[in-house]
């Protein structure tokens, strides 16, 4: 009886220990023919990746990013001191050749195709991000006079000595000529002025002849709506103003590239309106 009973326990033992290690991931074969029992034997488990597991692994080493979408900037229609810089640059490289106007326009986009186009970007006409970068190390930030080469810059503050009576209110700081009436401006132009060599006066004076066809006996050149004020100075139309902007000047006399503006101010100004040139 006993030796049955302890043949039972023996087997419950070992049946406990092969448990036991079955838990632990080894198993115990049973024992040779000789009564010996052989080492236990490790079991290899394999488990295969969740799909989530499997695209969330990192690239491999080495492999470059995306580069972000390009973002846009500006396109036809926009206006504003950013297109008034896109324009100068444009025309640092000769892609733009009339302005800076401060308006994207038709011309402005035809420029903007051109330059992405030759340097292998999407042509579409708009600025983006990519193209503005490389706009910009192709050039350099444009001064004052180039962001208004062609006029609509802010005039300065008038002078105090154009707050009363009938003016033309000159700005040399500014290049504008603002014509006033008490104190109230009627309508501001951009203007140009004369060389290092043949400044333009500056002074309080007085319109004293007006002629509408005046051609320059001194430089053979036409002066049409010329008001003169200080000798042979006088505010007057200038075709070459209106072809190059402030890439030239004049002989002493006060240019303006509008020629319907100035046609609408010769018809106001009289003789004996007061002219104020200052700085």
């Amino acid at each position: 009886m006993r030796t049955g009973m302890g043949m039972r326990g023996s087997i419950a033992v070992l049946a406990g220990a092969a448990a036991l290690m079955t838990v632990c991931g080894c198993t115990v074969q049973a024992p040779d023919g000789d009564g010996k029992a052989r080492s236990p034997v490790h079991i290899e488990v394999s488990r295969t990746a969740p799909a989530d597991e499997k695209s969330g692994s990192p690239p491999p080493a080495g492999t470059p990013a995306p580069a972000p979408a390009p973002v846009g900037l500006w396109s036809r229609g926009d206006s504003g001191p950013d297109v008034r810089e896109l324009q100068a640059r444009l025309r640092q490289v000769d892609w733009l050749f009339d302005g800076p106007t401060g308006t994207y326009d038709d011309l402005t986009e035809q420029a903007v195709k051109g330059f992405q186009g030759k340097r292998g970007l999407p042509t579409t006409g708009r600025t983006d991000s990519v193209t503005w970068q490389r706009l910009l190390r192709m050039t350099r930030e444009p001064g004052k006079w180039e962001l208004y080469l062609m006029g609509g810059q802010p005039a300065a503050a008038p002078d105090p000595r154009c707050l009363t009576g009938r003016v033309l209110c000159i700005s040399k700081s500014s290049r504008t000529l603002r014509w006033m009436i008490d104190g109230r401006t009627v309508m501001t132009l951009p203007v140009r002025f004369g060389s290092q060599y043949t400044p333009t006066r500056e002074g309080v004076f007085s319109v004293y002849w007006k002629s509408r066809h005046h051609v320059s006996t001194l430089y053979d050149s036409p002066m049409p709506y010329a008001l003169f004020f200080s000798g042979g100075q006088a505010v007057h139309y200038s075709y070459d103003f209106a072809a190059r902007g402030y890439s030239g000047g004049s002989h002493g006399c006060v240019n303006v590239r509008d020629e319907a503006a100035i046609a609408d101010l010769f018809a106001q100004v009289r003789n004996g309106d007061k002219v104020v040139v200052y700085r």
